[in-house]
């Protein structure tokens, strides 16, 4: 299988790897401890020098430290760095059978499925500084990875000048060059595109650094920002979000907080912005197109596409291009253009519900469920073969000490009674993954063990 570029191969233009005015500035931090460019550029040199010679690595280091140094040293031996949505043995196997001559490279346990190459000791490893490297825009540098219908891992190519563009625009929408020098701390994984382009490459770019290590419970993200210099970054989830506004009794202050991967409601938005004392600022993409747009959920129900996207509709399909994109790339989102660049997003496209005749969203019905006092969480679901006829929705709601006959009454207030679900079961906790999204498939076996299909 060819991974789907998303540029033109006719590119001329050379990209650096790093773009900040002191090359003795840090790029990342480990523990409160500044990692600066020349090291950074010494060990990328050492690794470059060490890689397997081969085509494709697989980088499935857990240290962002590592595995951006990895990404570097790959780019320099012109290797496709292959970013894996999560490192189970079935989910390399499959991409490795698409991919020629691939290996591991990793910082940890390797997958016994390919040929692995473990992350060596770089200290003194490149004495001698070693330059700041940059390559052709069109050089191929990363393969992304989603689910596609079936489960199996679907491949799109993103050239270094596209990635470059991308962290560039998203850059002066998040006006990071307010925060010189600001340090990151992301609790999303470096191979997801968001995490990647959210913390990795929004800091090569533009002379921020990162937190090596990837905090996931409240208290470890808080200690983890309390350790490094403000400015700050917070690259999070909802999910993570609403864990550390209910969970945290004192959060240090952040400059910024961005947010991805799953709708953010604007009460939780309004909620986190008090409780760092920063705006919120959440982004809209997918793997295929990258970063399309943002908003401030606090205060905007509409999003505004980065400088240079642009949408484009055909029929109930929607399209985006641009620099960042490069190639027009269809949003698998019900999309209501709005004018000068704005939009408003009304769920993904496949979880749009017709019941005699009304129309709603999945996203929208979850909304007003989680809204209900007590659902701490909720989720809508249409079980397989209901679209075929007059859906029945089944809905799970997290909602200790309440029943589900009084949360269906309180819906009943807040949605048409065409989309009440049948049944609304009530669970201790919502299968989400480690971006705080639902797999379909995970609901699909929590329907079933509660025999709702």
């Amino acid at each position: 299988m060819r991974a789907e570029a998303t540029s033109s191969p006719t590119k001329t233009e050379v990209w650096p790897l790093l773009r900040q005015p002191r090359l003795d500035a840090p790029v990342a931090f480990r523990r409160g401890h500044a990692i600066p460019a020349p090291e950074f550029l010494r060990d990328v040199a050492a690794l470059a020098a060490a890689l397997p010679r081969r085509p494709h690595v697989v980088n499935l280091c857990t240290d962002r430290y590592r595995f951006t140094v990895g990404l570097a040293a790959a780019l320099c031996r012109e290797q496709v760095s292959l970013l894996p949505p999560d490192d189970r043995p079935a989910t390399i196997r499959a991409i490795a059978s698409d991919f020629a001559d691939v290996y591991c490279l990793t910082d940890g346990a390797a997958p016994a499925v390919v040929p692995s190459f473990a992350f060596p000791p770089l200290a003194g490893a490149f004495a001698a500084a070693a330059p700041l490297p940059a390559f052709p825009a069109a050089q191929p540098a990363v393969v992304l990875f989603t689910s596609g219908s079936t489960g199996r891992p679907k491949p799109t190519e993103k050239p270094w000048g596209v990635l470059v563009e991308s962290a560039r625009a998203a850059g002066v929408r998040l006006g990071v060059d307010a925060l010189p020098g600001a340090a990151i701390v992301g609790t999303v994984p470096h191979q997801h595109s968001y995490g990647f382009e959210s913390t990795v490459l929004l800091a090569l770019q533009h002379g921020l650094a990162f937190e090596a290590e990837r905090p996931f419970y409240p208290a470890d993200v808080a200690a983890s920002l309390a350790t490094l210099p403000r400015p700050r970054l917070l690259v999070t989830t909802p999910i993570h979000l609403r864990a550390l506004v209910d969970e945290s009794e004192s959060l240090p202050p952040v400059d910024l907080i961005v947010s991805a991967t799953a709708p953010l409601a604007m009460d939780l938005a309004a909620s986190a912005e008090a409780r760092f004392g920063a705006p919120l600022v959440e982004i809209y993409g997918c793997s295929e197109a990258g970063q399309v747009a943002t908003r401030r959920t606090a205060r905007e129900e509409l999003w505004q596409c980065l400088d240079g996207i642009v949408l484009r509709r055909e029929g109930a399909t929607t399209f985006a291009s641009g620099a960042a994109v490069a190639r027009e790339t269809l949003l698998h989102d019900a999309i209501e253009l709005s004018g000068d660049g704005r939009f408003r997003l009304l769920g993904r496209a496949a979880d749009m519900v017709n019941i005699a005749g009304k129309r709603s969203s999945l996203a929208h019905l979850e909304h007003h469920l989680k809204a209900i006092d007590g659902v701490v969480d909720g989720a809508f679901l249409v079980p397989d073969g209901e679209r075929r006829r007059v859906p029945r929705l089944v809905a799970f709601a997290v909602a200790p000490g309440r029943s589900a006959e009084a949360i269906l009454a309180a819906l009943r207030e807040r949605i048409d009674a065409a989309f009440l679900p049948r049944p609304l079961l009530i669970v201790e906790a919502l299968p989400r993954n480690h971006l705080g999204k639902l797999p379909r498939e995970a609901l699909l076996r929590l329907a079933a063990e509660r025999g709702a299909l």
